[in-house]
């Protein structure tokens, strides 16, 4: 008897937990949520009481709630949607009070507000009477770190502003803030600077491209170049007025637009458009197939500076979130090592390795970037001291060990996006005073499959590695999930490789390790999953 009393205890404690699971399916889940009983419930309209300050938010969630939910908010002193201005909460922060009557929203800005109201959108529940119920709670809420991103690769492959902002709107609702958008590399230039046209005349397209696919044999994963090519013209590009219409778009849902312009390596596009900007001038083609290319910028040259300092002019103008992504990784040094150029510029500068020689350039860009009200970031290559990629790729690990053995010294305002390497170099960046945003490859990139990189791995990635101390773990800003474009030439291949696991890194980057739970959060999905087929959002499954 004893034993059926427990068993009947226990599933009735699930039960509950599971029910409790069904009714505030929130993703990402609150940092504070008192469950309270009851509902709150409203048919096609809802009025809304709302500060001036808010007003773009009303415009933003109006039309959301219009077409989503085909529910008017009507504006008016005595709603039963009230909105009130709490300057005591930091600028992501939200306090949400749903009761029988009426649901309270505190915020100090516009982007609290916008927060509170995704959280009600992923409460309401549809009834069988036609009218939406939200369940009764009180939450507190914030993000834990600043910085949660997501990343698109399109040099790779075009994909077009309609698919963006499809991408914004879900980024939206999961109270994600920065939108990293990749958009130059060697098999493409997708962004129009009118001072150089041929970027885009001629280095945004490229005759025919090789597929390329991830395989696992040997017990390792291995990028390969398949057989395949897909042999019709492949291309694209924003225009400047196509880029403001995008960066409103994201502005209005909070999100912040970070590009990323590659150099001095990833460059092949811009130097197919302008042979004056490789050392040695030869006409080359934009790249058919993926891979690290051998061309870098060459950097001895006042003339590149030039061009480099006009083109983020432009980008400057277009982009006003006041950080610019440089890339920085992968740079091969073969096209600087018989360049006289190059050597003419080690002896000038004291330089004493091609690591150096790269330092030397970044810090220059940097200082530009910087005179000009803007931020620099990179990957971590931009230290000089990281992971031997040069090695991987040549097989020649004590030439590459030597290049990498960098004297110079980054300029410090930059923020160090790390991707790769021991978290030793993590720890190195922070003990010497940068900023860094944690995008660790095996845990963070989207092109890697589901069977490599599944849901709930992305959910327990932490972007503090272990060992790290209180006081060093307030400059990781947060996290990056990137989708690079290699094999994502078709908007549903952006979709299958992003959904589900975007959903887990931004409960990632926004709730307390102590308030996660991996089984509340798959339970969360369900619903997620129900609203991405409403959409025609297409998933992969774990």
């Amino acid at each position: 008897m004893l034993k059926v009393i427990f068993l009947f205890v226990c599933f009735l404690i699930l039960s509950n937990h599971t029910q409790s699971q069904n009714r505030y399916p929130i993703i990402p889940y609150p940092n504070k949520l008192v469950e309270v009983e009851g509902e709150f419930e409203f048919k096609t309209n809802l009025t809304i009481d709302i500060p001036d300050a808010f007003k773009i938010e009303m415009e933003t969630v109006g039309s959301i709630f219009k077409e989503e939910y085909f529910t008017n908010l009507i504006q008016s002193k005595s709603g039963n949607l009230v909105v009130r201005q709490n300057s005591a909460l930091g600028k992501e922060a939200y306090k949400l009070t749903v009761t029988k009557d009426k649901i309270l929203i505190e915020a100090s800005s516009g982007t609290g507000c916008f927060y509170a109201i995704q959280t009600i959108r992923q409460l309401m529940k549809l009834t069988g009477k036609g009218s939406y119920q939200v369940p009764n709670c009180q939450i507190e809420d914030q993000p834990t770190f600043p910085w949660r991103a997501y990343m698109l690769d399109e040099a790779r492959n075009f994909q077009g502003k309609e698919v963006v902002k499809k991408l914004l709107d879900q980024m939206g609702l999961l109270k994600m803030n920065i939108f990293h958008w990749h958009l130059t590399d060697d098999q493409g230039w997708r962004i129009e600077i009118k001072k150089y046209p041929l970027l885009t005349e001629v280095g945004a397209w490229r005759d025919s491209t090789q597929s390329r696919k991830l395989l696992f044999s040997d017990e390792k994963w291995r990028w390969v170049n398949d057989k395949k090519w897909d042999s019709s013209a492949k291309g694209g590009y924003y225009t400047q007025e196509d880029i403001r219409e995008v960066v409103a778009y994201a502005a209005k849902r909070h999100i912040v637009i970070v590009p990323e312009i590659e150099m001095p390596g990833h460059a092949m596009a811009a130097i197919t458009a302008y042979p004056w900007l490789l050392s040695s001038g030869e006409q080359i083609k934009v790249p058919t197939t993926f891979g690290i290319k051998d061309y870098a910028y060459n950097v001895a040259n006042p003339k590149v500076y030039g061009f480099l300092e006009d083109v983020l002019k432009e980008v400057m103008q277009l982009f006003p979130g006041k950080i610019i992504h440089i890339g920085g990784d992968e740079v091969k040094y073969n096209s600087w090592k018989d360049s006289p150029y190059i050597k003419s510029l080690m002896e000038r500068e004291g330089l004493k390795t091609y690591a150096d020689v790269q330092i030397y350039f970044t810090n220059r860009i940097s200082a530009f970037i910087e005179k000009s009200g803007f931020r620099m970031m990179g990957w971590n290559e931009i230290m000089g001291n990281v992971h031997v990629v040069q090695n991987e790729l040549s097989n020649n690990k004590s030439a590459g060990k030597n290049e990498q053995d960098a004297k110079s010294k980054l300029a410090h305002g930059s923020i160090i996006h790390f991707w790769k390497g021991d978290s030793l170099l993590l720890v190195d960046a922070l003990n010497k005073g940068y900023d860094v945003v944690n995008s660790k490859s095996v845990y963070t990139y989207l092109d890697y499959p589901i069977g490599r990189t599944s849901i709930s791995k992305a959910y327990h990635f932490s972007p503090i590695p272990q060992g790290v101390d209180r006081e060093q773990a307030i400059h990781i800003l947060g996290l990056g999930c990137q989708m690079w474009g290699e094999v994502t030439p078709k908007a549903v291949d952006v979709f299958q490789y992003t959904f589900p696991r975007i959903v887990a890194y931004a409960e990632v980057g926004w709730t307390n390790e102590q308030n996660k739970n991996f089984d509340r959060f798959t339970g969360a999905l369900v619903k997620m999953k129900k609203y991405w087929d409403k959409e025609g959002i297409y998933y992969l499954e774990d």
